[in-house]
């Protein structure tokens, strides 16, 4: 005969078992819990928020004052009554509509070419192998260490030998490769895009295009919207060359517009803020639409990797 001995701490026959006590962990130690930050980390945020919104509010109070009042100590630290007369003023006098619509053009075309030659590059240089890999990444690296001061004259010489001075193609064919772009397409997809996808692609007869249409560029699309939202904002804000081979007269950009405001002997002061404002505007416009999907596909592709 078995006789089946009862711990002393077990429940009776029949009776529901308790249910072992765990302690609690605060939520946001928990699977998706947020993290909240305390008083001195929004004191911070607050802080950094201000000295980076400075500049752009104090452009805007400078625009809507005159040259008197600004050379005046203390500055002035509010807005003026001549904000909007300025702002139309320099619309009007730096030819901006046509500016606007030549820079979106030169940066659109730019930003698209970057990213699909740089995440084809990338790619190559991530996941195929081929003799010289290494040696041609480093020069493509070394290109980055390289004044691009010192391509201007032979980069001018080839443009005016073309005849292509005073036109939008002497702007967006320089800017069409990029050597950072390529590099960091490459560190992306190396963490990024496992082999064994790319090994599965080829065991069913995928080519190489093809690969690179359907796996390369959906894994990649984190890093292309944000390597073409770096070279958008570059090229928009470029300065030196579309001011060397182009005029306000002619096919201005942007920023050749609004330096064409600062000619006289008594520059105004508050014109040029004006027009560095309303240049400046479009950027903002595009950051507040598409910023929240770059953080986003940033965030995705941090996960994925």
């Amino acid at each position: 005969m078995t006789t089946t001995v009862t711990p002393p701490d077990a429940p009776p026959p029949g009776a529901p078992a308790k249910e072992s006590k765990r302690p609690r962990l605060p939520k946001s130690a928990r699977a998706g819990g947020q993290l909240h930050g305390g008083p001195i980390a929004y004191a911070i945020l607050i802080v950094f928020t201000i000295v980076s919104l400075f500049p752009l509010v104090w452009t805007a109070i400078a625009a809507s004052r005159d040259n008197q009042r600004l050379a005046q100590t203390p500055p002035p630290f509010w807005f003026g009554s001549g904000l909007f007369d300025k702002l139309e003023i320099a619309w009007n006098e730096a030819n901006l509509g046509e500016a606007f619509f030549n820079t979106t053009i030169v940066a659109g075309v730019s930003a698209l070419v970057v990213v699909f030659l740089s995440t084809i590059a990338g790619f190559a240089f991530a996941k195929l192998r081929f003799r010289g890999r290494g040696a041609l990444m480093l020069i493509v690296i070394g290109t980055m260490m390289v004044p691009p001061q010192l391509s201007v004259i032979p980069l001018y010489m080839m443009v005016a030998k073309l005849d292509w001075t005073d036109q939008l193609q002497a702007v967006i064919f320089p800017s069409l490769v990029s050597a950072f772009g390529v590099f960091f397409m490459r560190q992306y997809l190396i963490q990024a895009l496992p082999d064994e996808i790319i090994e599965a692609a080829r065991v069913d007869g995928a080519s190489s295009w093809r690969v690179v249409w359907h796996v390369v560029f959906p894994a990649a699309r984190p890093a292309m919207a944000v390597l073409g939202m770096l070279t958008f904002v570059q090229t928009w804000n470029d300065f030196m060359w579309p001011f060397l081979v182009l005029t306000q007269m002619g096919n201005p950009t942007v920023q050749v517009a609004v330096a064409g405001l600062g000619r006289g002997y008594t520059p105004d002061q508050s014109l040029i803020m004006a027009g560095a404002l309303l240049g400046t505007l479009p950027l903002l416009l595009v950051f507040a639409i598409f910023g929240k999907q770059i953080v986003g596909g940033i965030m995705q592709g941090a996960v994925k990797g």
